[in-house]
């Protein structure tokens, strides 16, 4: 099952660039770029400040069955960051309350246990009456569209900021698959 989810990711993201290339006379500001985040830091950050580079935003929590993703998700933003690839992970409690904590806690929990660098937001909601602007565009409007259904769910973004693909939780990080279309879109320019 694993299996044809990946295929069915690698097929997405090509159909995707495909359209994406053949949509390059309209001279907008992709969506995902209209967003601004607060940081687990506290301090407000524009997603535009990542154009021209590959993203993979990811609902994270630390008390779930998939929370040793970050791991991977971290293994993976070091292999490629110096290429243009970012993680942005976002916390949300929206599942079995498995993101009970405050910013302060995930961030000492993320970088205690998985050692991450990759960029952390502040905790949203996902999904539901309350759900962060950004993941309503995401679920209802990006070309990956479709519900958010547990923790760990994955959208690929292309360096133009189009949203590419959803990756779902169980598909790890370092899926070939996955790895593929992160490389595939690195190597676009």
């Amino acid at each position: 099952m694993a299996r044809n989810n990946a295929a069915r990711l690698l097929l997405m993201v090509m159909a995707v660039s495909l359209l994406s290339a053949q949509d390059q006379s309209v001279n907008t500001v992709p969506k995902i770029y209209t967003f601004s985040m607060k940081t687990i830091d506290g301090e407000m950050r524009s997603l535009a400040n990542y154009k021209g580079k590959v993203l993979l935003l990811v609902n994270v929590a630390s008390e779930c069955g998939y929370t040793p993703q970050y791991k991977d998700l971290e293994a993976v933003y070091r292999k490629y960051k110096d290429r243009g690839f970012v993680v942005l992970g976002f916390p949300a409690n929206n599942f079995g309350a498995q993101e009970p904590g405050t910013d302060e806690e995930i961030k000492e929990f993320c970088t205690t246990n998985y050692d991450v660098t990759f960029d952390m937001f502040s905790k949203i909601s996902v999904k539901g009456d309350d759900q962060h602007p950004l993941y309503a565009y995401l679920t209802k409007e990006s070309p990956a569209k479709g519900e958010v259904k547990w923790n760990f769910q994955k959208y690929l973004v292309d360096r133009k900021g189009t949203v590419v693909a959803m990756i779902p939780t169980r598909t790890k990080p370092t899926d070939p698959e996955v790895i593929s279309a992160i490389e595939r879109l690195l190597a676009d320019q």
